[in-house]
């Protein structure tokens, strides 16, 4: 099950989104190089990627921030850039571009911290934007969560687009990664679950103001929980502010 669309137009130009693509993308082409050589490759990541025993032991938080912009892989990028593509934008659209910058890389940060809360010791370098984008995704969930996806299903040599709520989609997503966070090796290398799992629950959280002052379930109501028309949604969201501030 891969998403590769979404049925809601954002209604201004996502530049934030289109710079953190453009980022990862430019980092990863300048240490591609490094890839033909397994021990600098090795030592590249050491110093720059999130290492929770380097974390817990000696205090080097920076790797927590850095290991965001890094990638092991063409497919790893690739994939993640792909999800930022399909839900950055709205969640931009709806936060504000610098406040969605603050919070794309505040559940980044707590993605690497969830990792070593599920590994304190591990030496295993964690590097990839996927902490960060299931933050972006969390909060999707809040903010849309009747949005149609489009999901790609793949079955050995058979291949079918179809189109599902994306609560449905990110709720089975989210669960895939507890379950398989559960059943992980901290100390092998893989995919970071608890990093994932623990990005979208702080996505949702950091959502929970931004959907307060749409106006809470009333904005669900308006909307009912799908993407408003962007014919209609300039209406929507002057219709929103006044009543948080007869709640104010």
């Amino acid at each position: 099950m891969f998403p590769i669309r979404d049925h809601n137009p954002s209604g201004r130009t996502p530049f934030v989104t289109y710079a953190l693509i453009a980022l990862n993308v430019g980092i990863f082409i300048a240490y591609w190089p490094l890839f033909a050589d397994e021990r600098a490759l090795n030592s590249f990541f050491y110093n720059w990627a999130m290492i929770p025993a380097k974390v817990t032991q000696t205090g080097a938080y920076s790797g927590l921030l850095t290991s965001m912009f890094l990638h092991g892989g063409v497919m790893h990028l690739a994939g993640n850039m792909l999800f930022l593509w399909i839900f950055g934008d709205n969640m931009e659209d709806r936060m504000g571009h610098l406040p969605y910058l603050a919070f794309y890389l505040g559940t980044g940060i707590a993605a690497g911290l969830a990792q070593i809360l599920g590994g304190p010791g591990s030496m295993v370098p964690t590097v990839g934007a996927s902490g960060a984008i299931a933050g972006v995704m969390g909060g999707y969930l809040l903010l849309f969560p009747k949005a149609r996806v489009d999901i790609l299903l793949i079955f050995f040599v058979f291949f079918r687009v179809i189109t599902i709520p994306a609560a449905i989609m990110l709720a089975l997503w989210f669960v895939f990664q507890i379950v398989a966070g559960l059943g992980s090796n901290s100390e092998m290398g893989g995919i970071a679950y608890w990093a994932h799992a623990g990005g979208f629950v702080a996505g949702a959280i950091l959502t929970l103001p931004v959907f307060l002052r749409l106006g809470g379930p009333r904005f669900w109501h308006e909307t009912h929980g799908t993407p408003p028309h962007p014919k209609t949604d300039y209406r929507l969201r002057r219709s929103s502010i006044p009543t948080v501030r007869r709640r104010r």
